[in-house]
């Protein structure tokens, strides 16, 4: 992928990204979910490695903050769920992998950075552990959409090259 393919990709899927997450979220306790969000973590990371997926996550995040449709818990979830994505993926080259690494990185690890943010920034006090079944349950099923739809982009490779 050239970087003008990869320039357009990126803004494709940040346009995607950024939209879903308006109309396709629901809640689960104090956290705010979007499955389309872990579907496009888990594109980016096959198709732009871990340091693009965290970009698109990032860009992700931070427009829909400034949209009001975001919290700063996309910030630590998404960013770090991406890159372990990516990193998975670009170990093994499978892209179970990458799905996997989208639950761990943000079901786990992201809850785990969340915290501080939830406690210190949004005053939300509770347990550390408060966002593992929300962030879990959103990354699980957006996973699983982003694994299936990266099967059918490298099934059909002229529509990607």
């Amino acid at each position: 992928m050239n970087k003008i393919h990869r320039m357009v990709f990126m803004a494709l899927i940040i346009a995607i990204g950024t939209f879903a997450s308006q109309y396709v979220w629901f809640s689960v306790g104090a956290a705010k979910v979007t499955p389309v969000q872990h579907a496009i973590n888990v594109i980016s990371a096959v198709f732009l490695g871990p340091w693009g997926a965290l970009e698109v996550a990032f860009i992700i995040g931070l427009l829909r903050n400034i949209l009001g449709v975001g919290s700063l818990l996309a910030f630590p979830g998404g960013m770090v769920g991406a890159f372990i994505a990516g990193y998975l993926y670009r170990f093994t080259r499978k892209f179970y992998f990458a799905s996997i690494g989208e639950v761990i990185g943000t079901g786990i690890i992201g809850d785990l950075l969340s915290y501080p943010i939830a406690k210190y920034i949004l005053g939300s006090s509770g347990a550390a552990f408060m966002f593992v079944i929300p962030f879990s349950l959103s990354s699980t099923i957006g996973s699983v959409i982003g694994y299936v739809v990266v099967l059918v982009l490298v099934k059909y490779k002229k529509f990607i090259s």
